[in-house]
């Protein structure tokens, strides 16, 4: 029972996401863990961070930028992660 515990803690957090928080002069940042199960890189985690950034920076009426995008990818008993530093221009 103690695996399907850890496995179903895993499922509740993996999903977590900062949100959009400013990190300096018109610097934003949002970092989000993967859900995915299974090795590899968290591709929809990335789209999802792209598309809260867009979102963000659409509601300024400017466009996103990119400034850094760290991937960790999920491996044995690590979700994945995605953080992006970004600007609106």
């Amino acid at each position: 029972m103690k695996p399907l515990a850890a496995i179903l803690a895993l499922l509740i957090t993996a999903c977590t996401s900062t949100g959009v928080v400013a990190v300096g002069d018109d610097t934003y940042m949002i970092g989000k863990r993967s859900a995915q199960a299974g090795f590899g890189p968290p591709v929809k985690t990335k789209g999802m961070v792209y598309e809260e950034a867009n979102a963000f920076c659409e509601q300024q009426q400017k466009a996103l930028e990119t400034v850094k995008l760290d991937v960790t990818n999920s491996g044995f008993g690590r979700p994945g992660a995605v953080s992006l530093q970004f600007w609106c221009k």
